[in-house]
């Protein structure tokens, strides 16, 4: 058995919250949103939106459980980080509620975008239940209608738990047009203030980045534009990564594997250099 004064000592170290390593963890004293509670909330909204796919026909049913799970967990997100909106939780899940038309509209284009652009798919169905973009992307789509609305943490468990299950990050923040695709998608990150217009295609591996960032008298990064502005009608090759607050013109194409700090004129066609041919005997020059 372990030693009671020892385990005490731990308890109490535990417990600790005035070193300075500690001081800035806040301690709960209201109930957290909950990760469960959002998975639930988000097969709820799959319900809603692609009926059939996603549960049954009822869509009064799964409205009526989205409102109560969703107000529910804007008021312990409120609660704990101590945000201040004009509305109250019930309004604000109301307002994102009357969205939902507009959020499918979107996931839509997106289901055709992938559709389109992969003639590995068979179906427009196939693309709802098995593709990775149209899981990462109806889990944005929700989470930037919160975003926008202001609430806190919510939509940012969202967008993690579809980075979890596909590989997909894209932060809630950013604007993305319609008719967006990501053909396989692992590895992708969209930074927070990102502008990517309609009919963008990306391929795996592809990073929107920041190059750098803008700090405070503090030394702190300070929350400013740094992420890329992708135009109309671009597409992105795998393995690129494309960084600060430049601006890829519409109509252009990126090749695989480019590493792009400057920005480009519209219809741009930018492909990495020549790689380079070596032959090595018995690993001599390696």
């Amino acid at each position: 058995m372990a030693d009671n004064h020892s385990i005490q000592a731990v308890v109490a170290a535990l417990s600790e919250s005035t070193t300075k390593e500690y001081a800035y963890i806040p301690r709960p004293e209201q109930s957290l949103p909950d990760i469960e509670g959002i998975r639930r909330l988000m097969t709820e909204v799959k319900a809603v939106l692609f009926p059939g796919f996603f549960g049954d026909w009822n869509t009064v049913d799964h409205l009526e459980c989205l409102y109560a799970v969703l107000s529910a967990q804007i008021r312990h997100g409120l609660r704990f980080f101590s945000k201040k909106i004009e509305q109250p939780a019930e309004e604000v899940t109301l307002a994102f509620i009357c969205k939902l038309p507009e959020i499918k509209r979107l996931l839509s284009t997106d289901v055709k975008a992938v559709f389109d652009g992969d003639p590995a798919a068979t179906d427009y169905g196939e693309v709802i239940i098995c593709y990775p973009a149209l899981l990462a992307m109806m889990h944005y789509r929700v989470a930037h209608e919160l975003w926008l609305l202001k609430v806190p943490v919510l939509p940012r468990i969202m967008t993690e738990l579809a980075h979890s299950a596909t590989g997909i990050d894209i932060h809630p923040a950013a604007t993305i047009g319609e008719y967006f695709s990501i053909d396989h998608g692992t590895g992708v990150v969209i930074g927070e203030t990102c502008l990517i217009g309609n009919h963008v295609s990306l391929y795996q591996g592809v990073t929107l980045g920041a190059k750098s960032f803008t700090y405070d008298h503090q030394g702190l990064p300070m929350n400013v534009p740094r992420h890329p502005i992708i135009e109309d009608n671009v597409v992105i090759y795998s393995n690129s990564t494309i960084l600060g607050r430049i601006t890829i013109g519409h109509d252009s194409i990126i090749g695989g594997n480019v590493w792009q700090a400057t920005s480009v004129p519209p219809y741009s066609r930018i492909v990495q250099h020549k790689a380079t041919t070596a032959s090595f005997i018995d690993g001599s020059g390696i």
